[in-house]
């Protein structure tokens, strides 16, 4: 049994709402569930239709997917979105462009399966709280070769960019974790629009002081568009009972 609380929010200064979420606690297809955040980009109306539709073909792939691992189906529905991402764009010139960040999750008994593209991100909070996923981005590329300090990127002008994205490539370069998870372990799938306005310290403290999932969705939300909220805010939240997690 998992406890899950998810919400988007156009945030304080954009128009529509590019970000996607889902969560389903029951079976998807061979996946015990699925979770998942979306950050589209392109014009408005891109934007928005990019994060929807990868979703959808993400989950209608999943749902018919005879294989049984994990990482293999997860790795088949994206490859699969990407390509009908691709051909959505190049068949309407009003979606030329667009593109999607992806970050997806399924747990399936003590361990977590993680796939990433772009820069939305999965952490893991317990007494401290751990990025899972690394970001596809021109300032956290610049931060891997010594360019940039970790303290400048926060702030970086071109911190928006970034370097892989569903729908621009014909094959998506994706990268996927699996995690053991530990007695009490909170898990955060989110967009750029909370971890630029928020910093991790915050959001864990946000994380410990909350009663459940819901207050922890609705106080991160609340605290991106109280520092400005510059961008839409996709959030999801994660909290398996304890007594099912093999420790």
């Amino acid at each position: 049994m998992l406890k899950t609380f998810s919400k988007t929010d156009v945030g304080k200064k954009r128009k529509t709402n590019q970000d996607s979420v889902y969560t389903c606690e029951k079976p998807v297809g061979n996946l015990p569930n699925l979770f998942a955040v979306a950050d589209g980009m392109g014009g408005h109306r891109a934007g928005d239709y990019a994060s929807r539709y990868t979703i959808q073909n993400l989950i209608e792939s999943i749902r018919n997917d005879e294989d049984t691992d994990p990482v293999q189906i997860l790795k088949n529905a994206i490859a699969s979105a990407n390509e009908k991402l691709v051909a959505a764009a190049a068949s309407d010139t009003e979606l030329a462009g667009m593109g999607t960040t992806l970050v997806a999750c399924t747990v399936k008994g003590s361990y977590l399966y993680t796939a990433n593209i772009g820069d939305s991100r999965l952490y893991i909070a317990n007494s401290k709280m751990r990025q899972i996923t690394r970001d596809h981005s021109l300032v956290e590329e610049m931060v891997r070769i010594g360019e940039l300090r970790p303290e400048e990127a926060k702030n970086h002008p071109d911190r928006n960019i970034i370097t892989r994205a569903i729908g621009i490539t014909k094959e998506a370069d994706v990268d996927f974790f699996d995690t053991r998870l530990q007695k009490n372990d909170i898990i955060l799938l989110c967009s750029d629009g909370l971890t630029t306005m928020v910093d991790d310290e915050k959001i864990f403290e946000t994380i410990q002081s909350s009663r459940d999932v819901v207050e922890m969705v609705e106080e991160l939300v609340r605290l991106a568009n109280q520092n400005g909220g510059k961008d839409n805010i996709g959030v999801v939240m994660i909290q398996a009972k304890t007594d099912e997690v093999e420790v």
